[in-house]
């Protein structure tokens, strides 16, 4: 750890190494005085016209950008629709060039392109957005790119921003969908077409008020007619090989845009665990439990996206999407040894789980959408129709067997269970934008409706292999949501100053039927949720800018099932009815420096947030996870980003943060206690894009992320390292491109989890196959100068899934 915390020292007196540097600076605009936001700003040398390095500028116009050494160079300034700009200049002292005016032209607005790589990552005053497109990471999967993304932590598999749960977008639509799911689909959701992906720590309030941060993927938007195509496949190499093969198929014309993919992801994978339990009694351990699980899982995933879009005139279009995911067959087989020590570490006993389970999903969505522009600039009226169809099927089977310390066999417990859940969710939505004067505005109404039928059987097996349903442990849990939304939002920006605020309204009315314990529970609630985004350029190189919002977090359909799903009969997870949604306020105060240092003050107060609690039994000898709501949840700490070109062929970026997290819960083991789970951490994340060919077709990227600690429910989480890299080359002009992949090159992503406090002890490491090497490959064909209009259903129903 000493090792990392100098390097991590180093790295952050390297980002202010280049002060001494000459500044560059000044503001870009339109012909009618207004900033433009994101233009390219190109360093170039005077001398034999060398790419040196290249910025976007902010939100306001403003530009920041350095020069390596004493030298004669030369800017040019350019963006979408308007003639680029040429500016000479001799460095050998700060400069300000004050205002730049890009003039229109829309004669050759579709011949733009641009010639240089912009930044991987922009900090933007509410966003970070990394930019993925042509880089190692586009011949990957979706999840690939999500895990590589700057400031998203995987922890079991879940997304997490500041270390609470993510919520992912694409193209500013919800993704419903469990976190095991969305993982699933985003590793057979090839990467190629994402632009990239914009960390959105406050959401405004345009987005849903469920949920924390977000997560929003964006693709590609289509310029120019045409057809093209593209065929790939990716091995990868882990504990065991894994493929992946796609085909994305594209054509439009001046009225029709119609995109299909489809991937086929076959993949065997393993994953071990160790644990450990320490039972105790009167404050001394009596019984030490030492645990090996190993999980093999057989899966065998299609994914379908098609999209068609038509316009039915300049000003009106229609829009239908479909996603399907299908996983007919995956099979999970589940090894698990336990050793039973006494106090005095001798052998008691020892107990062998077999288990397999049998796995049915499928889920499709489909997606209306209407489109009209009206005359008014910036003025638009939008309806939106969306339906989820989610049907799982579960059959497990689990045998354990008891032995003594001699290896006699001394007893046996045989069960099997069939759970099946049904999930049907429709949603409608209209939007409006339009401005009045120098104000947007922007507003919206939306109803969800949520049916969700679960059923388990429970029977227990004897040893003549009959087996008896079990009532007490069956059960049916019926669900039914209804949630009426609508929101306003107004938008100004002024010379300096610049201000969005907005306000939702939710209501919420839900019932849950448990026919085994014959109980109904009713719930009505409405809340506001206001949002609020000010910025404030002090001068060309200070900024500010505050961000508000308030979110609400419901219980994920499956957590509110009562519901025992078995690892063996002393180790269970079972759900909880009585979950109620909590509300959130999440604070964040943004300093600029040179459009380059960034530092964040932020402040969360997560409330009651439902979370998943584990506790063990000390009369029984049981272990328990269970979902429950937190007495109180919050987070604060610093933030802090810088990145820049070190030279004409490498970008490196850097992010610091650090913070304080703490959680209390009731300990239902403990007599009901109060308890505090509360750390310290650092989080360190150097990001690296290398040119590695004059031509620009061979690069490559380098990561390290560090985290000291973390903490989750009742577990404190320790110290996580990952190191991953990546190399891509493009043949043919561009036509065949390939990758290589290496991720967690030193194995250390992986962590122990532990949950320490009054009569309980216990923790565990689970060891995935994070560590693995990839191989892609892509053959494009058709027109390769069109971008399709690939993207995704989303919906904020379907990720409680």
């Amino acid at each position: 750890m000493k090792k990392i915390l100098i390097l991590v020292i180093v790295l952050f007196c390297w980002s202010y190494s280049g002060l001494a540097q000459y500044k560059i600076d000044g503001k870009v605009v339109s012909p009618n005085k207004k900033p433009i936001a994101f233009a390219n700003a190109v360093l170039y040398k005077m001398a034999d016209s060398t790419l040196v390095k290249g910025t976007v500028t902010d939100e306001n116009g403003f530009f920041n950008i350095e020069t390596p050494k004493q030298e004669n160079y030369y800017l040019t300034f350019s963006f979408v629709g308007y003639t680029a700009k040429r500016v000479n200049i001799e460095s050998n002292t700060n400069k300000n060039l004050g205002t730049i005016t890009l003039e229109e032209d829309t004669d050759h607005l579709d011949e733009v392109q641009l010639t240089f790589k912009n930044p991987e990552i922009v900090k933007l005053s509410d966003r970070l957005v990394f930019k993925v497109k042509n880089t190692s990471l586009s011949s990957g999967s979706s999840w690939d790119v999500l895990k590589q993304t700057p400031g998203v932590i995987t922890i079991q598999n879940s997304l997490r921003i500041k270390n609470s749960p993510a919520t992912v977008y694409i193209n500013n639509r919800k993704v419903y969908l469990s976190a095991d799911e969305l993982q699933q689909l985003l590793e057979s959701y090839s990467a190629e077409n994402i632009q990239s992906v914009e960390v959105i720590t406050n959401p405004p309030a345009s987005y849903e008020a469920e949920g924390g941060p977000v997560l929003n993927i964006r693709t590609s938007k289509t310029l120019v007619p045409g057809y093209k195509g593209s065929v790939n496949a990716a091995y990868t190499q882990a504990i065991f090989p894994k493929y992946k093969i796609g085909t994305s198929h594209y054509y439009k014309t001046d009225k029709l845009n119609f995109f299909a993919n489809y991937s086929f992801n076959p993949k065997k994978t393993f994953k071990e665990d160790e644990s450990y339990i320490n039972f105790i009694e009167n404050q001394s351990v009596f019984e030490k439990w030492r645990t090996d699980f190993d999980k093999t899982t057989h899966s065998y995933a299609h994914n379908l996206n098609s999209i068609i879009d038509y316009n039915l005139d300049d000003k009106n279009r229609l829009s239908l999407n479909f996603t399907g995911l299908l996983s007919p067959n995956t099979d999970i087989d589940n090894l698990v040894k336990t050793t039973i020590y006494d106090a005095q570490n001798t052998v008691d006993s020892t107990f062998v789980t077999n288990s397999n389970l049998e796995n049915k999903l499928q889920n499709i969505a489909t997606d209306l959408s209407y489109t009209h522009t009206f005359e008014k600039p910036s003025t638009e009226l939008s309806a939106n129709f969306h339906y989820t169809y989610y049907e799982q099927d579960k059959n497990q089977t689990v045998n354990t067997n008891y032995f003594l310390p001699n290896g006699n066999l001394s007893n046996t417990n045989n069960f099997n269970t069939v759970a099946e859940q049904e999930i049907n969710i429709y949603t409608g939505q209209v939007d409006f934008t339009t401005t009045f004067a120098e104000y947007g505005f922007e507003s919206g109404l939306k109803i969800s409706h949520i049916n969700s039928d679960s059923g388990i059987d429970f029977y227990d097996i004897n040893s003549n292999a009959n087996s008896f349903e079990n009532q007490n442990l069956s059960d049916v849990f019926l669900y039914d949501e209804d949630i009426y939304a609508g929101y306003l939002s107004f938008a100004r920006d002024w010379e300096k100053f610049n201000a969005k605020v907005g306000l939702r309204l939710e209501h919420t009315s839900n019932q849950g039927v448990s026919e085994t314990e014959n109980t109904t529970r009713n719930r009505d609630y409405t809340e506001l949720f206001p949002s609020v985004n000010l910025g404030y350029t002090i001068s060309d190189k200070h900024s500010l800018a505050f961000t508000y919002g308030r979110k609400i977090s419901r219980p994920r359909y499956s957590s509110l099932n009562p519901f025992r799903y078995y690892l063996n009969e002393n180790n269970f997870q079972t759900g909880n009815p009585n979950l109620y949604a909590s509300i959130s306020n999440n604070f964040n105060l943004n300093y600029t420096f040179k459009n380059s240092y960034s530092f964040d003050f932020y402040f969360r107060d997560n409330g009651e947030n439902p979370g998943q609690l584990v506790f063990q039994d000390n009369n029984l000898c049981v272990l328990r996870s269970v979902y429950a709501n937190m007495e109180e949840s919050y987070s604060y700490g610093i933030d802090f980003f810088h990145g820049r070109s070190l030279n004409d062929w490498w970008y490196s970026q850097l992010i610091l943060s650090v913070f304080h997290e703490e959680e209390e819960f009731v300990a239902l083991e403990s007599n009901n206690q109060l308890v505090t789970n509360e750390t310290d951490g650092l989080y360190a994340y150097w990001y690296n894009n290398v040119t590695l060919s004059k031509d620009g077709t061979f690069s490559g990227d380098l990561s390290l992320l560090y985290i000291s600690n973390l903490i989750q429910g009742s577990y404190q989480i320790e110290e996580m390292l990952t190191l991953s890299f990546g190399l891509r080359k493009t043949f043919l002009k561009g036509k065949l491109e390939t990758s290589l992949r290496m991720a967690d090159v030193l194995n250390q992503q992986a962590t122990w989890l532990r949950s320490d406090y009054l009569n309980q002890d216990n923790g565990f490491f689970a060891q995935p196959e994070n560590r693995y090497v990839q191989f892609g490959v892509k053959y494009k064909f058709g027109n390769k100068n069109l971008q399709d209009n690939q993207r995704s259903i989303e919906s904020k129903e379907r990720e409680r899934l």
